[in-house]
């Protein structure tokens, strides 16, 4: 595993122009072109964001397709008010029910029903052939278990200071799809877009 460096001594402090500081810079620029173009193919072809999608999938993938509410926030960077408005948005496309949790009453589930679990399964082939085209057909193969060992590294030296609290800006894809799309955007309820595209 990655050795996790110790915090430097004041004098040493990272300064802007570090030419190391490129590499910051590289990745921010490729991960906020990766996103949204990630999240446009999937408004384009599959007329869902990428934060639905991405939520469709962690609760597809939970014991019994639920989930709580704050693992769904956490697993998909959202905040408690921007899970709370992209879940509103699911169950009224019928794709997510809410339910009690019955071993807490006070908890909420997100449960996935057949239509949202036959939406993701349709919106997969875009979602994917996306990541194969802008992602891994651009990074060697022998170069991915570097990368996935640097990823994890840093996912560990952030939590090492304990959980991140998601704040309202790139979680809830402001920058990238807007949370409030249905009124910016005149959303239409499901039944007035277009059909779903047959499952691949």
């Amino acid at each position: 595993m990655t050795a996790i460096r110790p915090e430097t001594d004041l004098d040493s402090r990272l300064t802007a122009g570090d030419p190391r500081m490129e590499t910051w810079r590289a990745f921010l620029r490729a991960h906020a072109l990766l996103t949204r173009r990630l999240d446009e193919d999937l408004r384009s072809e599959e007329d869902l964001t990428l934060g639905e999608y991405s939520a469709l999938l962690q609760v597809a993938e939970a014991p019994g397709r639920s989930l709580r509410m704050n693992q769904l926030a956490t697993g998909i960077f959202l905040s408690r008010s921007g899970v709370t408005r992209l879940i509103d948005r699911l169950e009224a496309d019928g794709l997510i029910e809410r339910s009690s949790c019955t071993s807490d009453g006070r908890g909420a589930l997100a449960v996935l029903t057949d239509a949202g679990l036959a939406r993701l399964r349709a919106a997969a082939a875009t979602h994917l052939r996306g990541i194969d085209q802008y992602f891994l057909a651009v990074v060697p193969g022998s170069d991915l278990e570097l990368l996935a060992g640097t990823f994890r590294a840093i996912g560990e030296r952030v939590r090492a200071e304990g959980d991140p609290v998601c704040a309202s800006g790139f979680d809830d894809g402001r920058e990238l799809a807007d949370p409030d799309r249905d009124a910016t955007a005149g959303r239409q309820p499901m039944a007035e877009r277009r059909p779903l595209p047959a499952t691949k």
